[in-house]
C-alpha cells in the first residue's frame, strides 16, 4: 500500500487566552481556545484535498499548523512517512522548500516595500536553489507562467490589482518547487471573474509540477471545481469526508447537509429546500458535550448529547462522524 505524501493523526492546536486582570478575577479559569481538536486525514500525492467549513471553524489554523507556523498541541504529522514534529531546525529548514503556502489576503501577505523581483527571488536565494545569475531568468518565467507581464516585476505590490497580488503570491510559493501547498482561501477576496481565472491558473499548475494541495475554502462550489476528495470541518473537528461527488452529491451528515443546501442553483426551476440551523455556533472555548452540532441539529438523539460520535465508513473512502449511521 502505497504512503500518502501527508498523513495527519489526531492533530490538536489550542491558544491559551492572554486575559487581563479584570478577566482572571471574574472568571475562575482561563480555559484554551480549541481551534484545532483531534483531526486525522491524509492527502496522496497529486491529489487536491479541499477543507471546507464556516468562517471560525479551525480550517486556517489546520494549514498553518500543517507546516508548523503553530506549533500543534497534540497529534502528529508524517510528510513522506517522517514525522516532522521530531525534525531538528536545519531539517525544518529543508522541509520549507517542499511545504509552502498560499495565503488568504493578497494585500496583507506581500511585503509592501519589496519589488516584485525580489519577492520572488527571496526563497531561491534562502534555500540556494539558483545562482545569481539564473535567479532573474527564473523569475521571469514563474511571472509568465502565473500569467504576468515579467517586464513588471520591478514595480511594488501595491501596482497590482487584487487579482494580479495573489498571482504573484502563486509564483512566491511555487519558485522552489514545492510538493505540497496549503491555499488557504486563495480565491475568497476576489472578484467572481477572477476567481475563475486563479481556479483555472492552479488546476493548470497542480498538473503541471503534480503539486498535492490543501485547499481550504468557505464556498463549497469553489471545493468542486478542484478538489478531488473535500473534509467539512465544524468547530476543530471533521465531521465528514470523502471523494467530492460523493459528498456533495449524497451528504450524510446534518452539518453538511445544510451547508449544501445553502449554495444557489442556477437554475430557477430546480426548488431546493434550504436547510436553516437554529441558534449560533457555540463557542470553541467551551464547546458542548458529546457531538459538538447537536444543539443545532435537527436530528439529534439522547446520545448526541453525551458521547462523541466515532467515524464510520459508509460507503468507499466515504466517512461520517454522526450518531445517525
Amino acid at each position: 500500500m502505497a504512503v500518502p505524501l501527508l498523513e495527519v493523526r489526531n492533530l490538536k492546536k489550542y491558544f491559551s487566552r492572554d486575559t487581563g486582570l479584570i478577566d482572571r478575577l471574574l472568571t475562575k479559569d482561563a480555559a484554551p481556545v480549541k481551534a484545532v481538536d483531534g483531526i486525522s486525514f491524509t492527502v496522496d500525492a497529486g491529489e487536491i484535498v479541499g477543507l471546507v467549513g464556516e468562517s471560525g471553524c479551525g480550517k486556517s489554523t489546520t494549514g498553518e499548523t500543517l507546516l508548523l507556523l503553530h506549533k500543534p498541541t497534540a497529534g502528529e504529522i508524517f510528510f513522506r512517512g517522517e514525522n516532522i514534529l521530531k525534525y531538528s531546525k536545519k531539517e525544518l529548514r529543508k522541509l520549507r522548500r517542499h511545504m509552502q503556502m498560499i495565503f488568504q489576503d493578497p494585500y496583507s501577505s506581500l511585503n509592501p516595500r519589496m519589488k516584485v523581483r525580489n519577492i520572488i527571488a527571496e526563497p531561491l536565494k534562502t534555500h540556494g536553489l539558483t545562482s545569481s545569475a539564473e535567479i532573474q531568468e527564473r523569475v521571469e518565467s514563474l511571472l509568465v507562467r502565473v500569467g504576468l507581464d515579467p517586464t513588471h516585476q520591478d514595480r511594488y505590490p501595491h501596482e497590482f490589482s487584487g487579482g494580479q497580488r495573489q498571482r504573484i503570491g502563486v509564483a512566491r510559493a511555487l519558485a522552489v518547487e514545492p510538493s505540497f501547498v496549503v491555499a488557504d482561501e486563495p480565491v475568497s477576496a476576489l472578484d467572481v471573474s477572477v476567481q475563475a481565472q486563479l481556479i483555472n491558473l492552479l488546476l493548470d499548475l497542480q498538473q503541471e509540477f503534480h503539486l498535492s494541495m490543501l485547499f481550504i475554502s468557505h464556498d463549497i462550489s469553489v471545493v468542486k471545481q478542484i478538489s478531488n476528495r473535500v473534509l467539512v470541518m465544524y468547530l476543530g473537528n471533521i465531521v465528514e469526508q470523502g471523494p467530492v461527488r460523493e459528498v456533495l452529491t449524497n451528504p450524510l451528515h446534518p452539518y453538511t447537509q445544510a451547508l449544501l443546501s445553502a449554495v444557489p442553483r442556477p437554475n430557477p426551476h430546480v426548488k431546493t429546500e434550504r436547510i436553516i440551523l437554529t441558534g449560533d455556533v457555540p463557542s470553541p472555548i467551551r464547546p458542548p458535550a458529546g457531538c459538538k452540532f447537536h444543539p443545532r441539529c435537527p436530528y439529534r438523539k439522547p446520545e448526541c448529547e453525551t458521547i462523541v460520535p466515532v467515524e464510520k465508513e459508509e460507503s468507499q473512502g466515504h466517512r461520517v462522524a454522526c450518531h445517525l449511521y
